[in-house]
């Protein structure tokens, strides 16, 4: 139960690459399939902590063994959250930036593309943030969480 087939340490450094690997695939995936899981993003989320188990034990179904890589990533992640809020740029890099995909009226298509928000995606924000369609919205940000913040352009009543 406690019999490590591996040495600890090599637990930890196991966890380590393996949480970082996953941060920078999932960041280069996109805002958007982290925001709003689709059922295919889902299961792949599921199909992938599946699959990295057995790179972070190594084999070993020890308790100790499991229990050394979770603490290994809950204060890996613990700590890259205390490195985000003393450094921008580090926040930058894993959290990403808001984006903005309306202004005035224009949307940009290339922001849309490199974020892989579809159309319908993105219509369904707007409606649900009152406008019906592109030419309404002062603005509309897809913001580091994945949700699109809506802003109406202002409708004079003449």
């Amino acid at each position: 139960m406690f019999n490590l087939a591996i040495p600890w340490w090599e637990f930890v450094v196991r966890g380590l690459v393996v949480y970082f690997f996953l941060i920078i695939i999932l960041r280069l995936s996109g805002k958007r399939q982290i925001g709003q899981l689709a059922p295919f993003d889902l299961v792949l989320l599921l199909v992938i902590s599946n699959a990295v188990q057995n790179s972070m034990n190594g084999g070993d179904n020890s308790l100790a063994g499991g229990l050394i890589s979770a603490v290994t990533l809950v204060l890996c992640n613990y700590l890259v959250g205390v490195a985000t809020t003393k450094s921008k740029r580090l926040e930058t890099a894993i959290e990403g930036r808001p984006q903005v995909l309306i202004h005035d009226g224009r949307l940009f298509e290339d922001v849309m593309e490199r974020e892989r928000l579809t159309r319908h995606e993105l219509n369904a924000a707007l409606r649900a943030g009152g406008c019906a369609g592109v030419e309404e919205v002062h603005y509309a940000i897809l913001e580091n969480n994945g949700q699109i913040t809506v802003k109406a352009r202002n409708r004079k009543n003449d």
